[in-house]
């Protein structure tokens, strides 16, 4: 039995997201929250001939408490979508109150389930959890994790794009570490399961590893004011869920880049700082994933010098960021 809950569900990620949780035959319980919209969202997905029983709350009646009550896995997509000239640092001021909100309803409510924290910014966001969840004694950093595989999903899927088999995006493999926005996203292209074409250096080099960085804004930019990256968010959302979950059934071997608190592994986060050449207390790494949550934190292994360098240009941004999450809460009456 797996109880999953979205908190955010009738969003633009929310929706599309818990359709993908509906679909997956794992969960048997699907719990939607949100401030609006919520009772028709479950409506229609509990139509679907798929096992999960599907319920929707709102705000009154301790609607969150109903729809945290027994959840294993959480995940948060609430808060507005970044919109075209609105900085991570405008996103922030928004969304850091209403992540803040439901952190404090999981640590009192479900304080052993898995967190999956998709709401932007996520260097922030993450943070703001884990103090919430430290206030309330509940804190443990291998069951509370930052959702960066949409980086993950755009670098394979570009380079076959590049390669010239879309077929086999789904069997790239290309880890991103260091975090979730701007020059914080590292693609490590040089291992990539699939190598890129020979040749395929200088500015062709460049020019892919800014596009995955910067995928969001070519998405916003699109969408032209009606959106951000929501539908391919929500399928990432749902592939890193899955995974949690197949670990919490005890599958081996599971391993994907998440942004975690880097004790999850202490001598996994040690050794990672070390290469870094950092004191973070955050970073996307390639974890390996367990029943428990974060078993092991890997190294980042062989990288070229010029991933070296964009490790180095991701701290400064990232020590920023984390600051910003810690700052907030300490501010805060919660």
């Amino acid at each position: 039995m797996v109880k999953a809950v979205v908190l955010g569900a009738a969003g633009g990620i929310g929706q599309p997201l818990s359709l993908l949780l509906k679909c997956n035959p794992l969960i048997t319980e699907l719990s939607l929250y949100d401030i609006v919209n919520t009772p028709g969202v479950a409506a229609d997905l509990s139509h679907i001939a798929t096992p999960a029983k599907v319920a929707g709350f709102l705000p009154p009646d301790e609607g969150l408490t109903k729809a945290l009550a027994g959840a294993q896995l959480v995940i948060i997509p609430a808060g507005v979508p970044r919109k075209p000239g609105m900085s991570r640092d405008d996103l922030f001021k928004i969304n850091a109150g209403i992540v803040e909100g439901l952190a404090t309803g999981i640590a009192t409510t479900a304080p052993k389930a898995f967190v999956l924290v998709i709401s932007n910014p996520v260097n922030s966001t993450v943070p703001i959890v884990a103090e919430v969840f430290k206030k309330h004694n509940v804190f443990d950093p291998k069951r509370i994790f930052g959702v960066t595989t949409l980086d993950v999903v755009r670098a394979s899927t570009f380079v076959a794009d590049i390669i010239g088999d879309l077929s086999k995006a789904p069997d790239v493999v290309v880890p991103v570490v260091g975090g979730h926005s701007g020059v914080t996203i590292v693609p490590l292209l040089s291992q990539s399961s699939h190598p890129l074409p020979s040749g395929f250096s200088g500015e062709k080099l460049d020019a892919l590893v800014n596009r995955i960085q910067f995928g969001g804004d070519e998405v916003v930019k699109a969408k032209d004011g009606a959106g951000s990256a929501t539908l391919s968010m929500a399928y990432a959302g749902a592939e890193f869920a899955i995974k949690v979950i197949n670990a919490m059934k005890g599958q081996k071997g599971i391993i994907a880049p998440s942004f975690v608190h880097l004790t999850a592994d202490p001598a996994g986060g040690e050794a990672l700082k070390k290469e870094i050449g950092a004191d973070l207390e955050y970073f996307s790494a390639p974890v390996e994933l367990g029943p428990d949550g974060v078993i092991k934190i890997n190294p980042l292994g062989n990288i070229t010098d010029a991933e070296k360098k964009l490790v180095e240009a991701a701290v400064p941004d990232l020590t920023k960021n984390i600051q910003t999450g810690i700052a907030f809460t300490k501010k805060s009456n919660l």
